[in-house]
C-alpha cells in the first residue's frame, strides 16, 4: 500500500542488535545441539533471546521495540536450524560419514537455512497478515516486547502486565527446578491393558504447555484431542491386540507399537492435511506474492511504502533461490561422486535440484502453517522430516530402481538423507520464520528487516553446529552407530529417518501404516468441510492439528487441550468484566510468562547438562522416591495453575475497583 506520508524510521537493524542476536545463537545452538541428540527435544529461543535483549540493551540505552525483536529474530535460528540433527547424524549411523565435514555442513545448513527465509518471504502475506491463524508463541513475544520496553498507554496497565508475566515465569522456574531436583515429577503415565491389545495415558505436567493450550485456543486443542484419542484409543490397542500375550512389560510393547507403527499413521495424516492445506493457502500465496512485487515496483519508482509492508523485494527473493540451486548441485556433485552413484550422476543431481526447488516450497508452507496453529516449538517437525525422506527415498528408487548390490544401496540411502537434509533445513526455518513475522507485526517492525536477520542468525547458527556434532561424536558417538560405546547419544530422529530410508530401498517399509494415515486425513479433511459449511464457520475440525495429534505424544497432547480448555472458561469469565479485552489480555501475559520461564530454565538446564555431561546433574533423590515425586508433581502442577488463574482474575478485579473508586 502507497502512502504520500513520511516514514519514520525507528532504530531497528542495529550492528549492536545483530552481535548480541549473534552471540545469543551460538550459544543457544550449541545448548540446543547437544539436548536435541541426547533426549530428542529441543527449546525455542526467541522468547528468552528477547528477554536477554531487553535487560541487556536497557542498560546501555536508546534501544527501541523494533530492536530487541531484531535481536530475538536473529536467535531465535538457533532454536530451529538445530533441528538439522533429526537428520545429518544418520549418516553417521549408517557408516557413510566418520565424522561431520565442516564446511559441507555449513553449506548445507546455510543455503538451506537462507531458502527458508526467501520461501516464507510471499508467506507472510498470506499467513500472517491475511490469516486468522493464532501464533502463540509469535504472540507471547510480541508481549513480552510490549511490556518490556513499555510500549502501553498506561503505565499501570502495564506494570500489571509485567508482573503477570513475571508471576507466571517464575511459577514455571520454580516448578522445573523442582522436577530436575527429581523432588516431583516431569511426567505422569501409565500403561494398561484394553481388551486383547494395551494402551497408555500420559501428561507431561510441563506449565509452558497449558500456556500454549491458552494461546491456540479451543478449536485447535478439541483438533488435538482427537488425533490422539485416535491413536490411543483405536489404533494402539489394535496394533498390540495379542502381542501382550507374548511377554514383556505392556509399558514397553505400546511405548514401541506407538514409536514404530502409529507415528507412521500420524505422518500419513500429516502428508494429506499438508497437501490439502497447501490447496487451500495456495490463492493468498499467490496474492501474496503479486503483492509483494507490486510493493517492491512501487518503491522502486520513488513511493513510500508503508515500513510494516515492506518485504524483501521479490526480485532479490526469486534471484536468491534460482543463485542457491547452483552451490546445491556442486555440494551433491561432491557428495556423490567417486561413489556407486557416478553412472546416472547428472541425472540424479538434476531432480533432486527439481525436488529441493518445488517441495522445499511446499514444505514452506506447511510448516509456516503449522506454526501458526500449535507455535514451532510443538510442531512435529520430525513429522515433516519423515514426509521428505520417503518423497525423497521414492524419487531415487524410480530413477536408480531397488536393484544393486549393498555398496550401492548404501550410497542411495547416504545421498537420500542429504537431500533431505537440504529440504528439512528449509522446513526449520520456515516452522520459525513467520512465527517471528507474527511479532514484528505486532510491534510494527519493518519484514525485510526481520527477513535480513534471520539470514544473519542463519549464518550464525550453521557456523557453531559442525563442531559441536564433531565433539560430541568423537566424546559420545551415536547409537546405531559403528563403533559407538555406552554413553553414545540416541539422536532418535534421525535413527528413525535413516531407519525409512533403508525401508525403501530394501521395500520393507510398511506403507499400510502411512496408507491408513492418509485415509485418516481425507475423512478428517471431509469432516472439516462439513462443520464449516453447515455451521456457518463457528465450528472447524483442522486437519493438521488431527494430524499433529495423531503424531505427537500424548504427554504433549493432553496439556496443549486441557490449557486450551482452561483458556476458553477464562475467556468467557473475562466476557463478563469491564473491560474484556484487558481482562483476556492478562491471561495471555500470563501464559506467556510460563512459556518464557520454561524457556528461560531450558536454556539454563542444558548449559548445565552439557557442563556435567550427566543425564540428571540436579537429581537430589534417588528412584525410590519416583511414587512421591508423581504425586507431589501433580499437586503442585495443579495447585500452580489453579493459584495462577486465580491471581489472574483477582488482577482483573482489583482494577476494576481502583477505576470504580477513582471514576466516583
Amino acid at each position: 500500500m502507497s502512502s504520500s506520508t513520511s516514514v519514520s524510521t525507528p532504530r531497528e537493524l542495529t550492528v549492536r542488535g545483530i552481535v548480541l542476536g549473534g552471540v545469543i545463537t551460538l550459544i543457544f545452538t550449541a545448548a540446543n545441539v547437544y539436548l536435541g541428540l541426547k533426549v530428542g527435544l529441543t527449546f525455542a529461543t526467541a522468547i528468552p533471546a528477547a528477554v536477554i535483549s531487553m535487560a541487556i540493551l536497557r542498560r546501555i540505552g536508546g534501544t527501541t521495540i523494533q530492536e530487541n525483536n531484531i535481536v530475538q529474530t536473529v536467535a531465535s535460528a538457533a532454536g530451529t536450524l538445530a533441528a538439522i540433527i533429526f537428520v545429518l547424524p544418520g549418516l553417521i549411523m549408517i557408516g557413510w560419514w566418520q565424522d561431520f565435514p565442516y564446511w559441507t555442513t555449513v553449506l548445507l545448513c546455510a543455503i538451506g537455512g537462507t531458502l527458508g527465509v526467501m520461501y516464507s518471504v510471499p508467506l507472510r502475506r498470506a499467513l500472517v497478515t491475511g490469516s486468522d491463524l493464532p501464533y502463540p508463541e509469535g504472540k507471547a513475544a510480541a508481549e513480552v516486547l510490549k511490556v518490556g520496553v513499555g510500549d502501553e498507554d498506561s503505565a499501570e496497565r502495564n506494570a500489571r502486565g509485567l508482573r503477570m508475566i513475571i508471576k507466571g515465569a517464575l511459577a514455571a522456574v520454580a516448578f522445573n527446578l523442582l522436577t530436575s531436583l527429581k523432588v516431583a515429577a516431569s511426567e505422569v503415565s501409565a500403561a494398561f491393558k484394553i481388551g486383547s491389545g494395551g494402551t497408555a495415558a500420559s501428561a507431561s505436567l510441563s506449565l509452558a504447555l497449558i500456556g500454549v493450550g491458552h494461546l491456540v485456543g479451543l478449536t485447535v486443542g478439541i483438533a488435538m484431542l482427537v488425533g490422539m484419542v485416535i491413536s490411543w484409543a483405536v489404533l494402539v490397542p489394535a496394533y498390540t491386540s495379542g502381542d501382550l500375550t507374548a511377554g514383556g512389560a505392556v509399558a514397553d510393547i505400546v511405548d514401541k507399537t506407538f514409536s514404530e507403527e502409529v507415528r507412521f499413521v500420524g505422518a500419513g495424516t500429516i502428508a494429506v492435511a499438508a497437501i490439502w492445506t497447501l490447496i487451500k493457502i495456495l490463492g493468498p500465496i499467490i496474492k501474496g506474492i503479486r503483492e509483494s512485487a507490486a510493493s517492491t515496483r512501487e518503491r522502486a519508482a520513488g513511493e513510500q511504502v508503508e515500513l510494516t509492508e515492506r518485504d524483501l523485494p521479490i526480485t532479490v527473493v526469486g534471484g536468491t533461490i534460482l543463485v542457491s540451486l547452483l552451490p546445491i548441485g556442486l555440494m551433491l556433485w561432491l557428495f556423490a561422486r567417486d561413489t556407486h552413484l557416478q553412472d546416472n550422476l547428472f541425472l540424479t543431481i538434476a531432480v533432486s535440484l527439481v525436488f529441493v526447488l518445488l517441495i522445499g516450497a511446499v514444505i514452506a508452507a506447511v510448516c509456516g502453517y503449522m506454526a501458526g496453529l500449535i507455535g514451532s516449538s510443538n510442531s512435529p517437525i520430525s513429522g515433516v522430516g519423515i514426509v521428505v525422506v520417503l518423497a525423497a527415498a521414492l524419487l531415487m528408487v524410480l530413477v536408480h530402481g531397488r536393484e544393486g548390490d549393498p555398496k550401492q544401496a548404501t550410497a542411495l540411502v547416504a545421498y537420500t538423507l542429504f537431500v533431505t537434509a537440504v529440504v528439512f533445513s528449509i522446513a526449520t526455518i520456515s516452522n520459525d520464520n513467520l512465527q517471528d513475522l507474527k511479532t514484528g507485526q505486532l510491534v510494527g517492525a519493518t519484514p525485510w528487516k526481520q527477513q535480513a536477520a534471520l539470514v544473519v542468525g542463519v549464518v550464525f547458527g550453521s557456523i557453531v553446529i559442525a563442531p559441536v556434532l564433531n565433539l560430541l561424536n568423537s566424546a559420545f558417538g551415536f547409537v546405531g552407530a559403528p563403533g559407538a560405546g555406552d554413553d553414545a547419544l540416541a539422536a532418535p530422529q534421525a535413527s528413525l529417518i535413516s531407519e525409512l530410508a533403508k525401508g525403501v530401498f530394501g521395500g520393507d517399509l510398511q506403507w499400510g501404516r502411512i496408507g491408513l494415515g492418509a485415509a485418516i486425513g481425507v475423512a478428517v479433511i471431509v469432516v472439516d468441510e462439513v462443520l464449516g459449511r453447515t455451521s456457518g464457520k463457528r465450528f472447524a475440525l483442522p486437519p493438521l492439528a488431527v494430524g499433529m495429534g495423531l503424531y505427537l505424544p500424548m504427554a504433549l497432547t493432553v496439556l496443549i487441550a486441557v490449557g486450551a480448555v482452561i483458556g476458553f472458561f477464562y475467556e468467557r469469565w473475562a466476557d463478563r468484566r469491564k473491560d474484556p479485552e484487558h481482562a483476556k489480555r492478562l491471561a495471555v501475559l500470563m501464559a506467556t510468562g510460563l512459556i518464557v520461564g520454561e524457556s528461560l530454565f531450558g536454556v539454563a538446564y542444558a548449559a548445565i547438562v552439557a557442563g556435567s555431561g550427566e543425564e540428571a546433574p540436579l537429581g537430589i533423590v534417588g528412584e525410590g522416591f519416583e511414587s512421591w515425586a508423581k504425586a507431589i508433581g501433580v499437586i503442585a502442577f495443579v495447585l500452580i495453575v489453579g493459584w495462577l488463574y486465580r491471581a489472574t482474575r483477582s488482577s482483573v478485579q482489583s482494577e476494576e475497583k481502583i477505576e470504580t473508586g477513582s471514576t466516583a
